[in-house]
């Protein structure tokens, strides 16, 4: 009789401990999938958010103005045409002003990786006075309108002078407004379109290397220099590659610096912003009026054209700007 209550016990525990693991198994399913479900639906829905706006512009590009005013046509057009895109490529000065702003967002993006590349390892790994004041200056870069300073950058550029030597040597200063001086100094000392932000993000990833390789090398008799140039330099190659593209990607869709130090260079963004009231003048005289939903296609239509060169650009170095995110320590 006891032998059996202890194998009737022995059974009731064991049943208890299936029991206990079968619920803990349904939990952990439950809530694996319950994980999964909201993290589809928030990727789906940030998706959305980005590719519909893209996809809504590309489908209004390619309609016929008649569509336009048919109830039945949604986001499929019933007459394809590329008249939009013909239209559009004449009156925003295509090639001219693709090459422009071609030219203009390779330079800057070059510069401002050598500045901020140097100014980040600087920051990251040397100790030298009023480095915390110099850092925070940094910072303020990040949170300051451009628009407070833009009166000062224009009359330093529109009068341009070194401590007084040039207007000492010729009697007169320099003018530097409508060509490619402002933006090449600006990034070469640093002081450029969102410079303090790829500062910060070098200086993160500096941060995060690990020191040892940079030991290792003092040990075998390199300088600073040598280190950088041949350790820390190649191993930053996928952060300067997402700075390039931060670079590119925020001077060639630049509306401020551009129309504040090129009066008469245009540039795709600016370009764009007057697209619609160019044609209408150039095409329907000063004292018609384009309908709004014409004007609302073609300025579409001039927003996939200047999209579409920075989409490529991704899709070619989207490997280098993942890496450097997972490697950066900037999230966490």
């Amino acid at each position: 009789m006891k032998a059996l209550s202890l194998e009737k016990a022995g059974q009731a525990i064991e049943t208890k401990e299936q029991r206990a693991n079968w619920r803990h198994s349904v939990f952990f399913q439950a809530k694996k999938f319950l994980w999964v479900t909201v993290r589809t639906i928030l990727v789906a829905g940030i998706c959305f958010l980005i590719l519909y706006p893209l996809a809504a512009k590309l489908s209004v590009s390619v309609m016929a103005e008649r569509d336009l005013y048919d109830i039945t046509v949604c986001y499929v057009p019933k007459h394809f045409t590329w008249e939009n895109y013909q239209v559009v490529w004449k009156h925003m000065g295509f090639p001219g002003t693709f090459f422009n702003s071609l030219w203009l967002s390779l330079l800057t993006g070059v510069l401002q990786i050598i500045s901020c590349t140097l100014v980040g390892y600087g920051f990251a790994r040397f100790n030298f006075p009023f480095k915390k004041l110099l850092f925070g200056m940094v910072l303020v870069m990040l949170v300051v309108p451009p628009q407070t300073i833009m009166v000062p950058m224009f009359l330093r550029f529109r009068f341009f002078d070194i401590f007084g030597v040039i207007k000492l040597i010729s009697g007169n200063t320099i003018n530097l407004i409508d060509t490619f001086w402002p933006f090449v100094l600006t990034s070469l000392t640093g002081t450029g379109l969102r410079n303090g932000l790829y500062i910060y993000m070098m200086r993160q990833f500096f941060r995060g290397a690990p020191k040892e390789l940079e030991e290792s090398a003092y040990v075998d008799g390199a300088g600073p220099y040598k280190t950088f140039y041949y350790i820390m330099l190649p191993i930053a190659i996928p952060m300067m590659v997402t700075i390039f593209l931060f670079s590119f990607v925020w001077q060639w869709t630049d509306t401020f610096y551009t129309t504040l130090f090129l009066e008469r260079m245009a540039t795709l963004p600016t370009v764009l912003s007057s697209l619609a009231v160019s044609i209408n003048y150039q095409e329907f005289g000063p004292m018609a009026t384009m309908s709004p939903a014409y004007a609302s296609m073609l300025n579409n239509t001039g927003s996939v054209l200047v999209i579409l060169p920075l989409i490529i650009i991704y899709l070619i170095a989207q490997r280098y700007f993942v890496e450097s995110i997972e490697r950066s320590g900037i999230i966490g």
